[in-house]
């Protein structure tokens, strides 16, 4: 189907244009203590919400890892603050992603290797530079009968997103070259 057959389909049925569901930031350093505490103070400052904690899942001795012990710190971020840390982390990677980023269903991720990259952070000695992981999910109004508790539905096979579909709504909205 081409690009313009697809915008047609979402102008004629409102129920078929995706959207963003939400933007996770994940940022994994490996240890517990003053390094995990740095990140989640970097990650609050660049979302402007809490990180919750994540820990190890099993244990790893040639890095120091116990399982149970936090790793990591996570975020994830809905609605209009989605929309703008999502455009100001794709201004990071100069607005490009490649076909390999997304997923059979359209949700796709990348990785920012420093923070500073995103546009108004300043570099602040006392936390460190940290990289981080940015997954987007999309949805379509609808997909909520997959995950409700009560009266739960399978989504039909015309109904689930594709790789085309994202890649031009990101191209639209977010001005993103696909390589």
């Amino acid at each position: 189907m081409s690009d313009e057959e697809i915008r047609k389909r979402w102008q004629r049925n409102l129920m078929l244009k995706p959207r963003i569901e939400k933007v996770t930031v994940n940022m994994s350093v490996g240890k517990s203590g003053e390094p995990l505490e740095r990140a989640a103070k970097v990650l609050e400052q660049l979302t402007q919400q809490r990180p919750c904690k994540r820990k190890a899942k099993k244990t790893i001795r040639d890095f120091g890892i116990r399982k149970g012990e936090p790793i990591a710190c996570l975020v994830t971020l809905r609605g209009e603050k989605a929309r703008i840390f999502l455009n100001k982390a794709l201004q990071a990677i100069d607005n490009k992603l490649s076909r390999d980023h997304f997923d059979n269903y359209g949700n796709f991720s990348f990785g920012i290797k420093e923070h500073i990259e995103i546009p108004g952070t300043k570099y602040v000695p006392e936390l460190g530079i940290h990289g981080m992981d940015i997954s987007v999910t999309f949805g379509r109004p609808g997909y909520r009968v997959k995950r409700r508790r009560h009266a739960k539905s399978n989504i039909g096979s015309n109904h689930l997103l594709t790789r085309e579909e994202t890649t031009l709504l990101i191209k639209d909205e977010f001005g993103v070259e696909i390589l």
